[in-house]
């Protein structure tokens, strides 16, 4: 979910809400146990996490997972879980042991959440019937947004040849003089074309291959929605450059800058969300 905006799914009855941080998701705990306690969900949660198996998994998946992660307080818990004094909440968990499978969560999105692989294995261990409507449900919910995904993409890609066309034409008439061998025409072509890529991606199409050359197609098959649409923008601009005269140096140094802007609005607007998560 790269929106980072909350999502709510419903599994037997029950809304269960999905955030979504550094583009993993994580599933409401709490959601969760309201299916067998809606009065005292956070009961349902220690208890969990009272149990050996489930200090276990905790850790490991941490040590796939975290860097950070402080395995000496890990092994700590671990020796104590199960005995009758032992007690764990999510809270303690993440600042003992910098855990990042856990998200705890005040104000409008508040309550516990869990990375997915986390929160299935507790979904498991409070009905497994439970466990496979949640795992069907979000397998829904991701196959809806990625074909939702694909539509933009597809759209962008859609927006940015029209432009080319644009672009192409102003090329054709303020660009390249008259009698010229198709061959001296696909070169100013190509090099207006590469004027957008170091504006935008910072390099030229050959040296992007010659980086990657394990890799098919081009540059702009493995870009982003976001850098999709500043191209679109940029091929555009470029075309009415073209026509008011200016020189390749100001026109690339003008469209850089203003790549530079534009992307830095879009990951602001991404950034934004993902607070608004918090």
């Amino acid at each position: 979910m790269s929106t980072n905006k909350k999502i709510t799914i419903e599994v037997q009855g029950t809304a269960i809400a999905i955030v979504s941080q550094k583009d993993e998701d994580y599933i409401s705990l709490t959601d969760i146990a309201k299916y067998r306690n809606k009065q005292e969900p956070f009961a349902i949660i220690n208890n969990w996490m009272r149990s050996r198996s489930t200090i276990e998994f905790l850790g490991l998946w941490e040590k796939l997972s975290n860097p950070d992660f402080k395995p000496l307080e890990f092994e700590r818990f671990r020796s104590e879980a199960g005995n009758n004094y032992f007690v764990l909440s999510p809270q303690r968990w993440i600042e003992s042991t910098n855990a990042i499978g856990f998200i705890s969560k005040s104000g409008r999105y508040g309550g516990t959440y869990a990375h997915k692989d986390i929160a299935f294995e507790f979904a498991s261990w409070m009905s497994s019937e439970f466990k496979l409507y949640l795992i069907k449900e979000f397998q829904r919910l991701k196959e809806d947004e990625n074909r939702r995904l694909s539509l933009t993409w597809n759209l962008n890609r859609t927006i940015s040849r029209l432009n080319y066309r644009i672009h192409t034409d102003a090329i054709k008439a303020h660009l390249i003089p008259s009698l010229v061998t198709p061959e001296q025409a696909a070169i100013t072509y190509a090099n207006e074309a590469d004027l957008l890529n170091v504006a935008l991606f910072g390099q030229t199409a050959r040296q992007w291959r010659d980086a990657n050359p394990g890799l098919d197609g081009n540059m702009r098959d493995y870009a982003g929605i976001e850098q999709l649409l500043v191209l679109a923008n940029i091929e555009g601009m470029n075309a009415e450059f073209i026509r008011m005269g200016l020189t390749q140096g100001v026109r690339l140094k003008r469209l850089n800058e203003i790549a530079i802007r534009q992307m830095k609005t879009l990951t602001a607007s991404n950034t934004r969300a993902l607070e608004d998560g918090k």
